[in-house]
This record gives structure tokens, sequence and C-alpha cells, in this order.
């Protein structure tokens, strides 16, 4: 099966490796230029998938080719995977004059966060020029796309998921949600926890941090409550060593989430005056020049350092 990835960024690469390490033909595409890693060419990796399931194709040699043009990468695709970084890229690349031939006869699978209302414009955009389309964001970061242990959020037909399920198999583990949007709400959802959650945990670590408190007794009373979430373990080290420079999921794009989960709820009359809030200080640190850190840097706009 040929593989079209669109979208090279940090997800978009290490899912296109976790294909080709599974035995598809992938061919990528990015609007702008790549890294020296990546070259236009070919780049390669020795070696058996991390957590291939028995039975799963394990060739020795995964090579992902990045083609200069998307007509080039589209081409040849039985599928096409899309991971771009907003529904502007997503506008940019499918509905171009000189893209919308690609589609027809095709099927497009958006990973991108979009809103329920975008994704659902795209399908049918997408339809209309005779393609089909079926949404799928993911949980997870590239450690989950490199093991294929995502968490696939999927809105669409059921005859186009079957047609993706040994794409899907590779990748991680699909959930099929309902019509299209609904996979994008349900992402949106998921994101939103992810804001909330990191806030609401910096929020007491730099009590605890601040009155002196023993850190790892506290988290050893916070595991064994019904209030733990492993994200708190997860970001505890970065929170602590005030690091955030390697980010798998950079807050700009929390932020840009958040947004997006704002106007979506607001628009069925949930009230989103937390998120609002808590958009605003993203903004702020994003401002400051931590755009691209790890979201967990949230910790350092809400809480000062000790003596400081």
């Amino acid at each position: 099966m040929n593989i079209a990835m669109v979208g090279l960024g940090l997800m978009g690469r290490a899912m296109a490796q976790r294909m080709a390490e599974f035995g598809f033909t992938v061919r990528g595409y990015n609007r702008s230029p790549l890294p020296d890693q990546w070259p236009a060419g070919t780049t390669a990796q020795q070696g058996t998938p991390q957590g291939t399931p028995q039975g799963s194709p394990q060739g020795t040699h995964a090579a992902v080719c990045v083609a200069p043009t998307l007509a080039e990468a589209v081409t040849p695709a039985h599928l096409i995977w899309v991971m771009l970084a907003d529904f502007a890229a997503c506008e940019a690349v499918f509905l171009a004059p000189e893209h919308q031939s690609l589609w027809r006869n095709r099927l497009v699978i958006n990973g991108s966060t979009i809103s329920p209302d975008q994704s659902r414009a795209l399908a049918l955009s997408i339809q209309a020029l005779g393609g089909r389309y079926l949404e799928a964001p993911v949980l997870g970061s590239t450690p989950q796309a490199q093991t294929g242990t995502l968490q696939i959020l999927l809105g669409g037909a059921s005859a186009d998921i079957q047609q993706a399920e040994p794409l899907l198999g590779a990748l991680g583990t699909p959930t099929h949600f309902g019509a299209v949007g609904q996979g994008a709400a349900v992402k949106l959802a998921m994101n939103q926890l992810i804001g909330s959650l990191t806030a609401a945990f910096s929020a007491s670590l730099g009590l605890v941090q601040h009155e002196g408190v023993d850190v790892g007794l506290f988290m050893e009373t916070l595991r064994a409550s019904a209030l733990y979430a492993p994200t708190f373990d997860k970001k505890l080290q970065k929170m602590q060593d005030r690091d955030f420079a390697t980010a798998n999921f950079p807050l700009k794009h929390l932020l840009k989430d958040l947004r997006l989960f704002t106007d979506a709820a607001e628009a069925h009359q949930i009230q989103t005056e937390m998120v609002r809030a808590l958009t605003k200080i993203l903004a702020q640190a994003c401002d400051q020049g931590a755009s691209d850190a790890d979201y967990s840097a949230l910790f350092a706009e809400l809480v000062p350092p000790a003596g400081g």
C-alpha cells in the first residue's frame, strides 16, 4: 500500500517512519524546508519497529521518500494522511486550485487538530472534488507515534475506516466516535484536559514547593488518591527543573487548541471562563518567548521561582 504523508513536522515525521517500518511505501511532503536530517530525497532507518505486534510486517530496512511537490507525493498514493498545523494550512493544501484534482477517487485521512465545523467544511470540499474524507486526530506525541501506541479518534464513514484499517493498526488503537466532526470534538475535549490538568497541577505543586513541603511525600499522597492523573508524573521533573526546552507538544499548539475548544464550546452555550483565563496565560507565555517550549512551561508562567 502506498501512503502519502502530507506535513512532516515532529508528529508527521514520526508517523511516516512508523508507517515505513511497517512495510508501507511512504512518500512525504512538507510545505516548508525540512531539517537537515530530512532532506528531499530518501531517509532510511534500520531495524524492526518498536512495539510491533506478533505477525506484523517487520522489514529490516525502512525508508521514507520526501517528494519535492505535493503532486509527486499524492499521485501514487492509495491513502493520504495529513498532519498539518491548523485549518489555514489544511485549506492551503486541499483547496489551492492546482491541487484540487489530486483528491479525486482518493481517501484523505486528516490527523490535524481542527474544530468540528472546520473538519466538516473540509469534508464537504473534498467530497465535492470527488474524494473521500476521514478525520483522525490522535492522542499521544512522538514517542507514541514511534511505538505505534497512538489513540486515533475517528470521525467518518465505516467503509473508509475499513479501507484504512491496516494503516490505523500500525499507528495505534483506533476508536470510531461517529460522523465527521465528532472525532475532532473529542480531540479538543482531550486537549482542553491537557491544559486544565497541567495548570491545576502547576498551582498545587507551586504551593507545596513554596511552603517547603517534601515534594516526594506530596506525590506519594497524590498518587494514592482519586485526584491523581499520570500526566502529573510525566511533567513533574520538567517543572522541578524548570527545563522546558525539549517539546513533544509545544505550548503554542496547546494555545491554538484551547482557542478552538473555546469557540466550539461557546457555540453550544457551554461556559468557558476558566478556559479563557488559561488561554490568556498561555498567550502571555508565548509572547514572552515560550512558544516552542514544552507545554509544561505553563508552570513557569504560573509559579515564580522560590525566593524570586
